[in-house]
This record gives C-alpha cells, structure tokens and sequence, in this order.
C-alpha cells in the first residue's frame, strides 16, 4: 500500500484478524524510524518461522510501513524506487521470467527464486523484469 494509505493498511484484512505475539516482538526490535525493511521482514519470518505473508499482515494490522524493497521496487528515498532497467537481460534471465509469468506479471517469489537459480543479485531479476517492461506482483508482504 502506498504512503497515502497510511492508516489504512489493516483494513486489507478481517477485522478479526490478530497479531501474533511473537511476530510483533521481533518487528519492535528491528524497527527503524517507523518503518521495517524488506530484509528485516525476511529475517523476522526466518526466525519466527512463518511466512512473508504472515509478517507482512502483522505489518499491516499495526499501521507499520515496508521500506528497502529487496527487488528495488519501493521504499527508497527521494524517488522510492531504486531499481533501473537493465541495460541489457541474457537469454538465460529471460527465458526464467517468462517461464514464471502469472497474469503476464512476474511474482515476487518467483523473481527471488529466479535470482538465486541463476546466482544474480535479486535487484538484477528486478532489473531485468524493467527491462522487459514487466510488473512484479504480488509481493510476498501483501504491499502490492
């Protein structure tokens, strides 16, 4: 969800929908300037065995933003988003994105994948994908 809908990112969810405990521990722990990165997410899933998803929606229900998108796609200052397109995408990248297109988008997972398959940083994949003039979506937090 975009900064405009501050306030408003629970509303992506049941209003029954609760936080889980341990979640909200290791996101108050790593939480920056009222923001948690994309990273932090990952390492927070990773450590209280969840999923992305289920740490995003943590996110969500406390009104916390996602910063340092790991694709590059979002959560950069000045402009937001800090990846370029590549200035050229080998044959190899480009048969893996297209392989992996749902809806002619690529998934968040899939580009994750896709980067450590071919031992390429994830914001290359990202990279690519502009290149190609591809969307990336869903992201695995539920930011977009």
């Amino acid at each position: 969800m975009t900064r405009k809908q501050a306030g408003e990112y629970k509303t992506k969810h049941a209003p029954d929908h609760r936080t889980s405990a341990a979640i909200v521990a290791a996101i108050k722990e790593k939480l920056k300037n009222d923001e948690l990165s994309c990273a932090h997410a990952e390492s927070i899933a990773r450590d209280t065995r969840t999923t992305l998803a289920e740490v995003g929606t943590n996110l969500d229900l406390l009104e916390i933003r996602i910063g340092k998108c790991q694709l590059g796609l979002f959560g950069y200052n000045p402009t937001s988003k800090a990846v370029e397109p590549a200035a050229s995408v080998s044959a190899e990248l480009t048969a893996a994105i297209s392989s992996n297109l749902n809806n002619e988008r690529l998934p968040c997972a899939a580009a994750w994948a896709i980067a450590a398959s071919l031992g390429i940083p994830r914001m290359a994949a990202a990279a690519a994908c502009e290149a190609m003039k591809i969307k990336i979506k869903p992201c695995q937090l539920g930011a977009f």
